[in-house]
């Protein structure tokens, strides 16, 4: 027997201005990950106009995320809605790698993710790319067959176009450098126990990776061998913070003993958000934003 659970969202930001009825110029973007969903709305203006986060109970994690995202989207107003002029799908799979752009075959995307995680990918997933184009590379990710026919039920003959959740966060790093002087930048997105790490030099990507750890230890060591890999000293490295942390997490804590230039991040300055966004923390959704930083 299957229970029904109605899920609430832990956080929800609606402009005054908002109108559910005019998506046929506004842009969807929706972050599906193991146990998290969020979705930002920009209105025809592009401007963010709508937030939801949705974190899912630890009672429901051990069931198939295609299972519970339709008691999130059932008579949903605004995930409900449509047609939109476009939407856009991050996803937070496990399997990422990033491909320079006259190196890439199509029909060798799955062969790129079963390098890099040392097996072929199960039946029920498939290798989907994504062109960066100002950067010259494409990112190439495993997406669940499941999932992506229920977003082509949902929204029938709707552009869809799918990310990587590192995607995204590189879009919007790529704002960001935009308005930095400073020649090392260094942004580190926390989710859980994972973080994302992402370096950029002169405005050029340099690094890019994504890791777990179980203790602070581990997260400073790693950080600390990643610049010494790239050859930057912590004084010379401008880190920005985004994500699940805070002033007084314990990660924050133990960083800040080995990197002196360590603050959290702002809204990138290429994304008009609403006023109520302001009752957000800056430094919170940069991969949610990112995705709207992006274009078809």
């Amino acid at each position: 027997m299957q229970i029904t659970v109605t899920l609430a969202p832990t956080v929800t930001i609606r402009s005054d201005s908002f109108d559910v009825t005019d998506t046929t110029k506004s842009v969807l973007c929706l972050e599906v990950g193991r146990d998290r969903f969020r979705f930002l709305v920009q209105d025809s203006r592009r401007r963010g106009s709508y937030l939801e986060d949705y974190t899912f109970p630890s009672l429901l994690t051990d069931r198939p995320l295609i299972s519970v995202l339709p008691e999130v989207f059932r008579e949903h107003s605004v995930l409900s809605a449509g047609p939109w002029q476009e939407i856009r799908v991050s996803v937070n799979s496990p399997s990422f790698t990033l491909v320079p752009k006259p190196l890439f075959r199509k029909e060798y995307a799955g062969s790129y993710l079963a390098l890099m995680r040392g097996s072929a990918l199960p039946p029920h997933e498939f290798a989907q790319a994504y062109t960066h184009e100002a950067e010259g590379f494409l990112s190439v990710f495993n997406l669940e067959h499941p999932l992506a026919d229920y977003f082509s039920e949902v929204y029938p003959l709707q552009p869809l176009t799918y990310v990587h959740q590192t995607g995204a966060l590189i879009a919007a790093t790529a704002d960001l450098n935009r308005h930095i002087l400073t020649p090392h930048n260094v942004y580190l997105y926390f989710e859980d126990e994972f973080i994302t790490v992402i370096y950029r030099r002169e405005h050029q990507l340099r690094y890019c990776n994504r890791f777990g750890y179980k203790n602070v230890q581990d997260l400073a060591y790693y950080i600390l061998y990643v610049l010494d890999e790239q050859k930057v000293t912590p004084e010379a490295a401008n880190v920005v913070l985004y994500g699940e942390i805070t002033p007084f997490a314990e990660r924050y804590t133990e960083l800040s003993r080995f990197l002196p230039h360590l603050t959290f991040g702002h809204f990138p300055q290429g994304l008009v958000l609403a006023d109520e966004f302001d009752e957000l923390p800056e430094h919170r959704y940069l991969s949610l934003y990112g995705l709207g930083l992006m274009s078809e």
